[in-house]
């Protein structure tokens, strides 16, 4: 088997040449996936959420990661906004506490937020209570999360390059293309 490193760079020279810039960022990425990966193999269910400029996006992942044309089973991922509409009213802690065991009822199994979005957000004050989720921070230092500019390259089209290869990661753990470790 492949190590994952070693994978992904060879999966990203395949794209067009416009995803270049994912190459030096490979390092902070594998990481973050690596794990993220691991526990959906586990068999841990993951929840979606983005700020909200990029609600569009936990809807493209949504549709995108169990679609008809994947070749591969279905996975437990859903949108946590979709489940729990008012999060952003959530400010106590108590109030953070109730939702945690909340989901730690509903998912047995083990859970994990993957965020997209600023460190500035409303809902980093959920996310950032866990070390175990996954984050795609927007132009912020967060420790164990993986760091996008919002910079001169469309953030938006780094995303969708962002996910194809996540979901290509998937794609080749779950099919013993390489080592997760």
């Amino acid at each position: 088997m492949t190590p994952i490193l070693n994978w992904t760079l060879d999966t990203i020279r395949q794209e067009d040449s416009n995803f270049s810039w994912m190459e030096e960022c490979r390092y902070d990425w594998v990481p973050v996936v690596e794990s993220a990966v691991k526990k959906i193999l586990e068999g841990q269910s993951v929840l979606i959420l983005t700020d909200e400029s990029r609600a569009w996006y936990a809807r493209y992942i949504s549709n995108k990661i169990n679609s008809l044309t994947n070749e591969r089973p279905f996975l437990p991922i859903y949108t946590l906004k979709s489940m729990f509409p008012n999060l952003d009213k959530m400010k106590s802690t108590e109030e953070l506490d109730l939702l945690e065991d909340m989901l730690d009822i509903s998912y047995p199994n083990g859970y994990f937020i993957w965020y997209i979005g600023s460190a500035e957000s409303v809902y980093t004050k959920f996310v950032f209570r866990n070390d175990e989720n996954l984050l795609w921070i927007i132009d912020g230092d967060v420790p164990n999360s993986f760091y996008l500019r919002n910079g001169s390259t469309s953030l938006d089209i780094k995303l969708i390059q962002l996910f194809k290869l996540f979901n290509k990661t998937i794609d080749a753990s779950l099919f013993s293309e390489i080592s997760i470790d």
